[in-house]
């Protein structure tokens, strides 16, 4: 996956105003190589409710360039912030929550590697991009206090029928919580989606308390599953606007005044019929002969435990200028 051009080469050409060109979210510049090239039809506008949900998987169409200065991959030019939102907020995901069993199994392995890294200093956690509200059950389980924000009106009301979840339905930008009111802040799987993800962790910083800790997961655009996989890498979607790297993580992170604790491979756990579905497109004309076999060999709900990239970060709240 390397830039296919030194320079500025020149965007795919649209008409849409749904499209915005953005500078780099770490660092603020404007220069870029390209990276991957665009194969959207400018002239088709964006499906907002089908592709921007939680398990959005229309695979990447748009751009992606790698900034000169600090390195990040992101898209460029990319949908309006205000559209992304508004495609999640409308957004229903029936199929995300068929799941919840197994993502709960994931989710308590992640607050137990949360809490082996570092002890938070407090029982406060908000989660960001609260999907369906797994995580929050589980960290309710464990004794937690759970908050969370979530943009999908369909997914805060199964969190509050099925957990008796109580979520605010916005993004962290418009929840109602106090400067230095949380002790745990987690996003999973959620920096990745959003328009400016340097702001959200700034706002994390300033919700966080004194001592609070931020936990997050990532796909790593650099992973030897990525170079492995190149155009088929299944996090290769049209919903991630940026594609972070361990060195891009850790400049993010210095730059919104907070200090990596540990990174390490975050292993997740689905149904394996639900993955060979989701894996069906990457795998040409295979996909749909192994996605039968699933069926027709019972295999479907088994348990399947997969790592292509993913990674897990922990980090402590540094105190501004320290």
């Amino acid at each position: 996956m390397t830039a296919m051009s030194a320079t500025n080469a020149p965007q795919a050409p649209s008409t849409s105003t749904e499209l915005e060109s953005v500078v780099c979210a770490i660092c603020g510049c404007d220069g870029y190589d390209v990276v991957i090239p665009s194969r959207r039809d400018p002239g088709r506008p964006i499906d907002l409710d089908s592709v921007f949900r939680s398990s959005g998987d229309e695979p990447l169409k748009d751009q992606a360039v790698r900034c000169k200065d600090c390195g990040l991959v992101y898209v460029r030019p990319r949908l309006r912030a205000d559209l992304v939102l508004q495609g999640y907020e409308g957004a229903e995901d029936p199929q995300f929550v068929s799941q919840i069993v197994f993502r709960e199994k994931t989710f308590a392995r992640c607050l137990a590697r949360v809490e082996a890294a570092v002890t938070p200093p407090g029982k406060r956690v908000l989660d960001v991009g609260t999907a369906g509200g797994s995580f929050l059950a589980m960290a309710r389980q464990a004794g937690y206090e759970p908050f969370g924000c979530e943009p999908s009106s369909w997914m805060c009301n199964f969190a509050r029928e099925h957990y008796d979840l109580s979520l605010h339905q916005g993004t962290l930008f418009d929840a109602p919580f106090d400067k230095g009111s949380i002790d745990l802040l987690t996003a999973w799987d959620v920096l990745e989606h959003t328009p400016d993800p340097k702001a959200v962790l700034e706002r994390a910083h300033e919700l966080l308390s004194e001592d609070g800790i931020l936990a997050l997961t990532y796909p790593d655009f650099g992973s030897g599953a990525a170079r492995l996989l190149g155009s088929r890498w299944p996090f290769l979607l049209t919903v991630h606007l940026y594609y972070f790297v361990p060195d891009t993580m850790r400049e993010l992170l210095r730059r919104t005044h907070f200090e990596p604790i540990v990174f390490r491979p975050h292993i997740q756990t689905l149904e394996l019929g639900y993955v060979s579905e989701r894996a069906a497109p990457y795998l040409g004309p295979l996909g749909g002969p192994v996605t039968k076999t699933m069926k027709a060999l019972r295999l479907s709900r088994l348990p399947f435990h997969y790592w292509v990239g993913q990674t897990m970060v922990v980090a402590r709240k540094r105190v501004r200028n320290a």
